[in-house]
């Protein structure tokens, strides 16, 4: 019984990570986005901590451990951290894995470009 155990759950976690996808999207602003409706201006700043990704016109907002690596990432961003380096544009293009559930993205990687 024990072995059947051990099996079933590593094929359940194998399965999972056969599941996960990947989206490349604009970063969003999600509390903007809340109060005005319109992705359109709210564009991510040093002080967002709640994440959406636009994604052909569509919207998915991050889980809170995709929202902890997005503001991370935001961070150690490298046209943020050169000292000769242009200004930052405002869109931030994302590259994110993980697995959709409904509207929610539960991020495994997510690396902003």
């Amino acid at each position: 019984m024990r072995r059947l155990l051990t099996v079933a759950t590593s094929v359940a976690f194998f399965a999972a990570l056969g599941m996960a996808e990947t989206w490349t999207g604009k970063l969003v602003d999600a509390s903007c986005v809340d109060q005005q409706k319109s992705v359109k201006d709210c564009s991510v700043t040093s002080t967002t901590t709640a994440f959406l990704v636009e994604v052909d016109g569509k919207t998915y907002k991050l889980d809170d451990a995709g929202n902890a690596k997005a503001v991370e990432a935001l961070k150690n961003r490298a046209d943020r951290s050169a000292p000769d380096a242009p200004a930052a544009t405002t869109d931030v293009a994302a590259k994110i894995t993980g697995v959709k559930e409904g509207d929610i993205i539960k991020v495994e990687s997510l690396e902003v470009r």
